[in-house]
């Protein structure tokens, strides 16, 4: 496969990260060093590891699979989503502690949900007889790269104190329609 078609795998794979770490950055409202480490190397290691798992698997589990990842990736988005609109709405938000997106549960939520198309990838691949390792690689790195970006993107949105809560409601919503959209890509709603 050529490097050019790799790289164009690897941004349209990184999107959901991108997007995902801006919402992720805006609910932190400073980001340190260690949750952008944090973050990104959990999205680049999940996009790297899901290639390789669905390459791996190839067509003995694909049926299955295919009929449900668009469904798990929905599922995480919506959850994460909705947690944040209600945190962002909660009368009492500025007394409350925040929950750090880049830690425990919500990070592995968050690093299954932006990496299960590479599971799609992989299987897609096995079935062109392409080697896994350096796609899995390169979509790894990009995944890193855009992650970073748009959590230090993120801090261009923070800077404006009265526009966080929309900020955040915006960053739920976004996940949520990730969700949405990845149901749409699958056919999963023929009505959009």
């Amino acid at each position: 496969m050529h490097i050019v078609n790799i790289l164009t795998i690897a941004v349209a794979l990184a999107m959901d990260a991108f997007a995902v770490s801006i919402a992720a950055g805006v609910s932190l409202k400073t980001v340190s060093f260690r949750q952008t480490f944090r973050l990104s190397w959990h999205f680049g290691l999940f996009q790297a590891l899901m290639p390789i798992i669905g390459w791996s698997a190839g067509y003995m589990v694909r049926s299955y699979i295919e009929q449900y990842d668009n469904w798990i990736a929905f599922g995480l988005l919506a959850f994460v989503g909705g947690h944040m609109i209600k945190e962002a709405l909660h009368p009492d938000r500025e007394n409350r502690k925040k929950k750090d997106p880049t830690k425990g549960l919500t990070l592995i939520m968050l690093s299954i949900a932006v990496s299960i198309d590479a599971l799609a990838v992989g299987l897609s691949l096995a079935m062109i007889n392409v080697t896994i390792f350096l796609p899995a690689f390169i979509i790894g790195v990009v995944a890193i790269v855009f992650t970073v970006l748009g959590l230090h993107l993120s801090k261009l949105v923070n800077r404006f104190p009265h526009l966080s809560m929309y900020a955040e409601v915006i960053g739920g919503i976004a996940l949520l329609i990730i969700g949405v959209n990845i149901l749409r890509e699958h056919g999963a709603l023929p009505f959009l």
